[in-house]
């Protein structure tokens, strides 16, 4: 009996598991409210390629290229437009301001809000790493 309750615990572990990393397409309409609404304040002209969700976020490919990330409540996880800059409202005021200072002339095309800060990448090929206080953490090139 003990033996037939390992074994089905451990098939149902690797049935989620399999599942879990499968993106399933959805329509734009079925994205959260807020997602929506970034889309139409700062991507309006872009053309939402496809719309993915899996179990814990939702991302949405445009045709441009540009790529958003959002969590199950419609926030930005991670914005990346490639090779133009990132809206500037959705950088926080403390990562444009050491930007602009410390890298004049570079544009902010990613941008990552992680559990322990923030990351960015600059078109000059820099990452930035900044903590939850916007100090710099770490540089990448």
């Amino acid at each position: 009996m003990k033996k037939y309750l390992l074994m089905l615990v451990a098939l149902v572990a690797i049935v989620f598991v399999a599942r879990a990393d499968r993106d399933q397409v959805i329509t734009f309409k079925q994205l959260p409210a807020a997602a929506q609404a970034l889309h139409k304040q700062h991507f309006a002209d872009k053309v939402p390629l496809v719309v993915t969700v899996d179990w814990d976020d939702y991302t949405v490919i445009y045709e441009s290229g540009e790529k958003v990330e959002f969590d199950k409540q419609g926030e930005w996880k991670e914005v990346d437009c490639r090779v133009s800059a990132v809206p500037s409202a959705l950088v926080p005021a403390q990562i444009k301001q050491h930007v602009k200072a410390t890298f004049p002339g570079t544009q902010i095309i990613a941008i990552e809000r992680a559990r322990r800060g923030w990351e960015v990448k600059l078109n000059n090929g820099l990452d930035i790493e900044y903590g939850p206080t916007f100090k710099v953490i770490d540089i990448d090139d």
